[in-house]
């Protein structure tokens, strides 16, 4: 199978086992195979699973950027990954939240195991951060910038232990590190998942 073979190159390429190999956007290639096939999943699934077993990697997981389309494809037969990957924070729709919340509960995975991605939906920069203050998400008493803030709430949209993020500024990244500090506003959050959820169903009406 063409994806063991993948393992077994970057095995090779590397040097060592990597320590994680995920399976990326599985939903986009299910939506390009044809004929469609939602057993797909399970033989990846179980291919990266098997690859695991033989060394050639110390773990496996699934990256979703939508994962609404696997939640009728997650089944007994379908192994269960060590890490899920999904979109994190206050960009990421009331559908795509739900739907990750759903694989998490199906595939019984605790917070550590998973994590979120794409925090800031593409950039600090971006003008979006300009127009909505994040520290409305955060307990009285810490002192944290619109960034930090932003990247502090992710971890509860929905709930991850950890957030990959990119940069090749260190100061970014210790600002983010400082970011942990801060106490989300559990509450807050529930009420902004539930407003995101009436308007998600009336953009839908």
């Amino acid at each position: 199978m063409r994806l063991k073979a993948a393992v077994e190159e970057a095995a090779k390429d590397l040097g060592r086992a990597p320590d994680i190999v995920f399976l990326h956007n599985p939903e986009q290639s299910l939506r390009e195979a044809v004929p469609y096939n939602k057993d797909l999943l399970a033989a990846a699934c179980t291919a990266l699973d098997d690859a695991t077993a033989k060394g050639l990697c110390t773990a496996w997981g699934v990256a979703s950027w939508d994962p609404s389309p696997l939640l009728s494809m997650v089944a007994p037969a379908v192994p269960r990954p060590s890490v899920l990957m999904v979109r994190a924070g206050l960009l990421v729709g009331a559908r795509t939240l739900d739907a990750a919340d759903t694989l998490i509960d199906a595939w019984d995975l605790s917070d550590g195991e998973v994590w979120g991605m794409s925090p800031f939906g593409g950039a600090t920069s971006a003008s979006v951060w300009d127009r909505v203050d994040p520290c409305l998400f955060l307990q009285a008493g810490g002192r944290l910038s619109r960034v930090q803030a932003a990247f502090r709430t992710a971890y509860h949209l929905p709930r991850v232990g950890s957030i990959a993020v990119g940069t090749d500024e260190p100061a970014h990244l210790g600002e983010l590190v400082g970011a942990l500090a801060g106490q989300v506003e559990e509450r807050t959050v529930q009420e902004y998942r539930r407003l995101l959820r009436d308007r998600s169903g009336d953009q839908s009406s």
